[in-house]
């Protein structure tokens, strides 16, 4: 949920990236006549790049077979065109910064600075905190409800909803896992495996949220609220990876299936008389209130921490309380049931 509920305007906003990828830095005359001749020369400034001898594929332009890229750089795509760009980027805004003027957009994206090859590494590490806290929070629910909590004479858990949350655990996982892959290195690949990602998670936590929200117990009834979506999301990845990568429709999809989970968990909260319900209520407002960094975007502090890492670093607390108020209902639903079978 508080994944859910923060990717929702970040994929809106980066959409529009895709869609409006020329941007003022790579529309700079300066910047484009760097990029040209270090594509000729290999160089900017001072700094050459040996592997600028060879075309983007990976191919020597001239010379033995054996002069071709290692292999680490042919793993992490830095050829010639990127490091050119880089570099050149930074030069121009050097001389922005002596100009007095404030950093622009290059390809859709803020002057970044490299950590290790990592292109936003504080982002990267956020995304890798997020990680281990949903881990966290799925391992301690996975021990509550079947070591702490009272079982059923099958062995199995009072509590309804238990296998549901370990399939929105793994995939949050996943999300985070490409989301900080994704950010070391946005290439074709990686943003493709972000996006499907996010759009994976929104469409099953949507589902989880009409679950939950209406008490949906019944495996039958389950089934009928489960195909229709699951078809619908699994033809958009499709859609999406295998005929065209149209940001315009990803931003449509999940706005809407954002918005009706959030208006879901909202309303519950509001007519549930449930004791952690105020919890629900936090990450909901909490969620909408951390949007407003995607909302005022700014350039990155030093080339490391711009408006999106923050807002990686407030899903960290959010995702913390989540999983509180996931395994206070396994409590509360476990008792209630365990009560009525008495």
């Amino acid at each position: 949920m508080a994944k859910c509920c923060l990717v929702l305007l970040f994929v809106a906003i980066s959409s529009l990236f895709g869609i409006l990828d020329a941007s003022a830095g790579d529309a700079d005359p300066i910047y484009r006549a760097c990029v040209g001749e270090c594509e000729k020369t290999g160089c900017v400034a001072d700094k050459c790049f040996q592997h600028c001898n060879f075309s983007s594929d990976g191919k020597p332009i001239d010379g033995p077979w054996y002069l071709q890229e290692p292999l680490y750089l042919q793993w992490k795509k830095w050829d010639c065109r990127s490091d050119c760009r880089y570099h050149c980027m930074l030069a121009r805004e050097a001389e922005r910064e002596k100009l007095g003027d404030r950093p622009v957009k290059y390809h859709g994206k803020w002057p970044f600075r490299r950590v290790s090859g990592i292109q936003e590494p504080v982002s990267v590490a956020f995304s890798a905190l997020n990680l281990a806290i949903q881990f966290h929070g799925w391992v301690s629910f996975f021990i509550l409800v079947n070591y702490k909590l009272p079982l059923r004479p099958n062995k199995k858990t009072y509590y309804e909803y238990t296998g549901l949350w370990h399939i929105y655990a793994i995939l949050a996982l996943n999300s985070w896992l490409w989301s900080a892959v994704f950010h070391s290195r946005d290439v074709d690949l990686t943003e493709r495996l972000d996006y499907s990602s996010a759009v994976a998670l929104l469409g099953y936590s949507l589902i989880l949220a009409i679950m939950r929200v209406f008490n949906v117990r019944d495996e039958a009834a389950r089934v009928m609220v489960a195909a229709p979506l699951l078809a619908f999301v699994t033809t958009h990845i499709l859609y999406l990876n295998f005929y065209q990568m149209d940001y315009g429709l990803n931003m449509k999809v999940c706005v809407a299936m954002g918005v009706s989970q959030l208006l879901l968990w909202a309303v519950w909260a509001g007519v549930s008389r449930h004791p952690s319900r105020w919890k629900c209520w936090v990450v909901v407002i909490g969620g909408g209130l951390a949007m407003l960094l995607e909302i005022y975007d700014f350039p990155p502090y030093r080339g490391y921490v711009d408006a999106h890492a923050l807002w990686h670093a407030t899903t960290i607390p959010l995702t913390y309380l989540w999983w509180s108020f996931i395994r206070d209902d396994s409590e509360f639903r476990t008792s209630t049931l365990i009560k009525k079978a008495k």
